[in-house]
């Protein structure tokens, strides 16, 4: 089949390893002189952007408009331009940078990480996995046609940090990336664009021809979202990267529909389906969207002029008339061009109004038809309306269960273009809501139509074209779900499957527990065509809708051989189905069919089940229940022992993104930076209308009045992670993630500093536990870092994101910055000269800083891989460590010689006078050489404390004098704050 060819590959020619180093020199020099030029135009368009806003602002005196002057330049500076060929190991022998740049930070080092296989799954010598175990996440393929949002970013930041994290516990892993075929969305954009081109419609090419454009369109288009990955960091194996339509993929396909077909679990009927006029496709229903409306609405339906508008969110109410009787009985509809294919009045049997009419007719008012008067207690509530219901079985999804238990007439009205058929008598021809409007003109002629009522509802709207769903009888194939649900379900409660949070477990049970057989024949071109075969036998009408002429199989010929089997010694023909499978149909096969299945290949053996599958909650039912059904079914197996379900992304305001509002975030801008200007042009490229537009470009004013600030792909997914809490929503405030490059720059400035104190010449010791001779401070630090790891792995285990990050950015931000180097910037400097005591303080405060600048940076890296790798690859190895990459490095997990509670207590002690302290002086103004006395009648304390003074004086800032005493009365013009019961301090007015 043509949807299925392998993607082409021209050979690579034959170089000489002179002519190839030669190429690849040059091939690097191009890259930096473009990357060269791309840096220059962004600093000119900055550059314009500055001017622009100087002009905007030229007001005032002249001194402000030179303040003004020099801002625009600055903002104009050129950018940083990455000069590191391509795979190549950024150079670290340049000075490190005064200034966090996150641009430069995250240049360079991804496509390192990737030239070094350093993503690739670690195995034993003899091909094994790990001792420590494995850690499999098959990501979740985006479409092949999109461009990446928030939510995309979102999923990264979380499977990534638990990848990255679980790699550097020595275990073997696995991300394995892909896309997805997206069969309407990626047909959509192939049509479009041949229209737009060429006013060439697929049709016009053939299935063949077409299908070949769409390979086309996706060798040159398909993996741009990849490019955006990049940036990201997300450390996926990128040798494994698959495509749902390679032949390995779909090869499973076609395994699992023939296995399923033949065993009777995939069946043929001919049932209701969601029928979109507009892509003249049956569609799933994560392809619907519910409109809700609050009563009486016009809209605007595609297919129809602009100016025509149609009535939804009203139930018209019209009257039949009973067979041979003067008597009426009235129904209400929100569908009322549906009752051209009503085949029975249902009411309640215990309904007094109605039991004479119980077994009689009414007279359709424009069809030569009888219809019965039917009784059904399920249906029909006595108390709703007036008692008496419409069934239109052919047309309606309640309807069509009424219409089975009762054995009623289907009539089909509607042909796929949305025009009625023959069904409809005089309303042939028509398009479906012209005889909306029409029909009601035609009951108040006849003086049938009794009334209008607003009535709330929901308006069942195609995601991809807008259309308004309508139900159609439709011959497809459809997935007995039932049995595969029951053991889906069965695996939860056995513990072989976790689901979390627990609030997406119970929707697993209640979904699941009421699942409906699934419709997977879709009305494409692009996609899987589903190998079944029609068997046209010699001298028989067919009827497509028959299960039992239809055979499948792995190609032609295997299903001719089945087809023979079926009909021995019989004539036929074999014609294919035209339609393809339900894109989820391929993905529900995704963690296996990467691994090779149904062969038994080696991945599958190493690499199968999966450790977990990361993704919406949105999409549980959709996608992960399908591949957990599958899974089980085919493989004995679940594809994945646990499900994280993550939340839905909102605006700051709690809002749905949405286009038309003009809060849809692009990750990138985030990374990048981006003007309000840019994100008004980024509307433009989307489909709203002017309207639209002009409301989008409204809310962007309000929310981001000044654009977005460059943050960093490090900030970003930081924040993100901080962000996951459990819930089902978050509120994104733009603002915060500024506030976590913020934090990547305190790390940076930190780290530098600390660098400098450490100075050129030092040599860390080989051994990463305690010494024994360390300081007070020293112990206190070592101790919040093994309680900072500790914390950091518990949350990861937990998957409590929140918890996480707060344990590493507590221990960076309050215990390291804050406390710690401050207290050693005086030990650091001491003269050592002739003094062992002062050496032995010195070398082994340098060795407590280095232990947790190494520490911090190894815990802080699964979240933010970039600006850690830069400032690791600085820091320097211990003696006898030849860890390439932080990648690589062993993550900090329980240091029992590290633990101190005692030490902790008493630096603890320590510190809280030292805020008391700060407090008094914030509170006196004292800004500096402030006299501070410390009072405590414990002589215990009184030690620690007078041990501690210079710690104290090194934290208290702007204390040049501090005396440790017995309690006693206040020392003269001095403000005092009780530290605890034992301790006072005062400060000198």
């Amino acid at each position: 089949m043509a949807a299925e060819q392998p993607t082409k590959e021209v050979p690579p020619t034959e170089l000489s390893p002179e002519a190839a180093a030669a190429a690849a020199a040059k091939k690097a020099k191009n890259e930096a002189k473009n990357e060269e030029k791309r840096q220059a135009k962004l600093a000119k368009l900055a550059a314009k952007q500055a001017k622009l806003e100087e002009q905007k602002n030229k007001a005032g005196s002249s001194e402000n408009a030179e303040k003004k002057k020099k801002k625009a330049a600055k903002t104009a500076a050129p950018v940083y331009v990455n000069k590191t060929p391509k795979g190549e190991k950024k150079d670290m022998s340049e000075p490190m940078a005064n200034t966090y740049d996150p641009r430069a930070v995250e240049s360079a080092w991804y496509e390192w990480w990737v030239k070094e296989d350093f993503f690739k799954p670690e195995l034993t010598e003899d091909g094994e996995i790990k001792p420590e175990g494995s850690f499999i996440v098959p990501a979740p393929p985006p479409n092949v046609t999109g461009s990446l949002h928030i939510g995309h970013a979102l999923t990264v930041a979380i499977q990534d940090t638990l990848i990255r994290w679980n790699r550097m516990l020595g275990k073997t892993v696995l991300f394995n990336p892909g896309t997805d075929h997206a069969g309407i969305s990626c047909q959509s954009v192939v049509e479009k664009k041949l229209w737009a081109e060429s006013k060439t419609t697929r049709h016009d090419l053939g299935r063949e021809a077409f299908v070949d454009k769409v390979w086309e369109w996706k060798e040159k288009y398909g993996n741009r979202i990849y490019e955006q990955f990049y940036r990201l960091g997300a450390s996926y194996d990128w040798d494994r990267a698959a495509f749902t339509m390679d032949p390995k993929l779909s090869k499973a396909v076609r395994a699992t529909f023939v296995q399923l077909h033949r065993e009777g679990t995939i069946y043929r009927a001919n049932r209701l389906v969601n029928w979109c006029v507009r892509l003249n496709t049956a569609l799933s229903n994560l392809e619907v969207e519910n409109k809700e409306i609050a009563g009486r609405t016009l809209m605007n339906v595609p297919g129809y002029e602009a100016n025509e508008k149609f009535e939804f969110g009203v139930l018209n109410e019209f009257a039949y008339q009973v067979d041979q009787s003067d008597e009426r009985i009235i129904v209400a509809t929100t569908r009322i061009e549906t009752m051209l294919g009503d085949t029975a009045i249902a009411v309640h049997p215990n309904d007094d109004r109605y039991k004479h009419l119980h077994g009689k007719f009414v007279v359709h008012p424009f069809l030569n038809r009888r219809i019965p008067i039917i009784t059904d207690d399920i249906a029909v509530d006595m108390a709703f309306g007036t008692g008496a219901v419409k069934m239109t079985p052919a047309h309606d999804f309640n309807d069509y269960e009424v219409g089975k238990r009762h054995g009623l007439e289907f009539i089909n009205l509607m042909n796929d273009d949305g025009t009625f058929n023959e069904n409809a008598g005089p309303y042939q021809g028509m398009k479906r809501f012209h005889v909306r409007t029409k029909i009601i003109q035609d009951l108040k002629e006849k003086g049938l139509f009794v009334d209008v009522k607003d009535n709330p509802m929901t308006v069942p709207v195609c995601s991809k074209s807008g259309d308004v769903i309508e139900p159609i009888m439709k011959p497809q194939w459809w997935v007995n779900c039932k049995p595969m649900a029951d053991a889906a379900c069965q695996a939860v409660r056995d513990g072989k499957l976790k689901i979390a949070p627990k609030v997406s477990e119970g929707d697993w049970f209640r979904w699941l527990e009421n699942i409906q057989d699934w419709c997977i024949s879709r009305q494409l071109w692009w996609g899987h065509r589903v190998p079944a075969y029609y068997v046209v036998m010699e001298g028989v009408t067919p009827d497509y809708s028959d299960d039992t002429y239809w055979v499948s199989g792995q190609d032609e010929a295997d299903a001719q051989a089945e087809a023979e089997r079926k009909f021995p010694g019989k004539k036929f023909t074999l014609e294919q189905d035209p339609d393809v499978l339900d894109t989820w149909f391929s993905s529900g096969l995704w963690p296996f069919s990467l691994m090779g299945w149904p062969d038994k290949t080696e991945d599958m053996m190493k690499f199968y089940p999966s450790s977990l599958l990361e993704t919406g909650w949105d999409i549980l039912f959709f996608w992960v229940a399908r591949m957990v059904m599958f899974g089980i079914k085919l493989t004995g197996q679940v594809p994945f022992t646990e499900v994280f379900c993550h939340a839905m992304i909102r605006d700051a305001h709690g809002r749905k993104m949405s286009k038309s509002l003009g809060n849809v975030i692009d990750p990138v801008d985030v990374i990048e930076g981006i003007t309000l200007e840019g994100l008004h042009g980024r509307l433009l490229e989307g489909n709203l209308d002017a309207k639209e537009v002009e409301k989008a470009k409204s809310g962007q004013k309000a929310d981001f009045p000044k654009g977005i600030p460059e943050c960093g792909t490090d900030a970003l997914r930081f924040a993100l992670c901080a962000y996951t809490t459990g819930g089902r929503d978050i509120n994104l405030d733009i603002l915060r993630v500024e506030g976590y490059r913020k934090f990547c720059n305190k790390i940076w400035n930190a780290t530098r500093f600390a660098m400098m104190k450490l100075g050129t010449d030092f040599k860390p010791v080989a051994s990463e536990k305690a010494s024994g001779n360390e300081s007070l401070a020293d112990k206190w630090i070592l101790h919040k870092l093994n309680k900072a790891a500790i914390e950091t792995n518990k949350g990861l285990a937990e998957r409590n994101f929140l918890a996480a990050t707060n344990a590493v950015y507590q221990f960076w931000l309050y215990e390291l910055c804050d406390v710690y180097i401050e207290v050693i910037k005086p030990v650091c400097d001491l003269d050592t000269t002739n003094d062992e005591a002062a050496a032995l303080r010195k070398t082994t405060a340098q060795n407590t800083l280095y232990t947790c600048l190494e520490g911090g940076l190894k815990l802080l890296h699964p979240f933010s891989p970039f600006v850690t790798e830069e400032l690791y690859q600085r820091l320097g190895r211990r003696p006898g460590d030849a860890t390439p990459s932080i990648v690589k490095a062993k993550y900090p997990v329980n240091e029992p010689s590290f633990v101190n509670e005692a030490a902790a207590k008493q630096f603890d002690i320590v510190f809280e006078a030292t805020k008391s302290i700060r407090s008094l002086a914030v509170q006196l103004n004292k800004k500096k050489d402030g006299v501070a006395f410390v009072h405590t009648s414990n002589s215990d304390l009184q030690d620690l404390l007078n041990t501690e003074s210079a710690s104290i004086l090194a934290l208290a800032r702007g204390i040049k004098d501090l005396t440790v005493s017995v309690k006693t009365d206040a020392p003269a013009e001095t403000e005092a704050a009780e530290v605890n019961g034992d301790i006072t301090v005062y400060l000198q007015k």
